[in-house]
């Protein structure tokens, strides 16, 4: 794949990061299990290893932030790194939000960037995002994006992604529950933590994403899915470290 094939989505390094990460996600959906409290589990992810997950760098982006699975507080988890860098962490595996529209997570975080601002293109960096990248779904878009997307299959073999939202640890309280992207109104953000009061120390979130995405853009979301994890600053030039001790994707029974 090239970044000519998404050059349908809005300017700017959001859009080849959404288009990067739903192009790689394969479609392996696993067999849901039942969780001792009831609920109807997917994912797991504990992190023992990085086998479900697949490391893309972005072709403009020369340095790469590191993923890599370690031990802490006698827990294995993921530890994410970024030195002006970024690149993502991709689940190779895909699902259907409306049948587990439920996403738990614990993360913690060393730091927030000191020029971080999400309200700008030079200061859209976190030390910790996990996105939600939904597939385009053409029985569900208007005529205009049909044609549009339809084209671009034509020339280049596949649909580009249609939107994504990411929970991120903001480097500043903006009070804000959700933020367009500085780069891509396809890109909706919404802050779980905020600032550098609780870095540190862990902050565990269970979320809504159908609930989410209908807050963010006003309309039920496509179907299908994937996630990825970030921690990136090549925008700002800082470093940070993030950990995440476990994903979970479910729904309540």
């Amino acid at each position: 794949m090239t970044t000519n094939c998404w050059r349908w989505l809005p300017a700017g390094r959001c859009g080849w990061v959404a288009a990067y990460l739903l192009g790689y996600a394969l479609l392996m959906a696993g067999t849901p299990t039942i969780a001792p409290a009831g609920e109807v589990v997917l994912l797991e992810e504990q992190f023992a290893s990085l086998a479900r997950w697949q490391p893309q760098p972005f072709a403009k982006i020369p340095r790469h932030s590191r993923y890599s699975a370690v031990t802490l507080d006698g827990r294995s988890c993921l530890l994410m790194e970024s030195d002006n860098s970024a690149s993502a962490l991709v689940l190779t595996q895909s699902f259907n939000v409306y049948e587990h529209p439920e996403l738990a997570w614990r993360w913690k975080v060393s730091n927030v960037f000191a020029k971080g601002d999400s309200s700008s293109k030079s200061g859209d960096d976190y030390p910790a995002r996990l996105y939600v990248m939904f597939a385009y779904d053409p029985d569900r878009a208007s005529l205009g994006k049909r044609l549009q997307y339809q084209l671009a299959k034509t020339i280049y073999g596949k649909y580009p992604p249609d939107s994504s939202i990411s929970y991120i640890w903001d480097n500043r309280n903006t009070g804000a529950a959700v933020i367009t992207n500085a780069y891509t109104s396809e890109a909706k953000m919404i802050p779980v933590d905020t600032g550098p009061e609780k870095v540190n120390t862990w902050q565990e979130h269970t979320v809504d994403i159908v609930r989410d995405y209908r807050l963010a853009f006003g309309q039920d979301p496509p179907a299908t899915a994937t996630l990825a994890v970030m921690n990136d600053s090549d925008n700002t030039h800082e470093s940070a470290q993030a950990w995440i001790d476990y994903i979970r994707i479910f729904r309540p029974r």
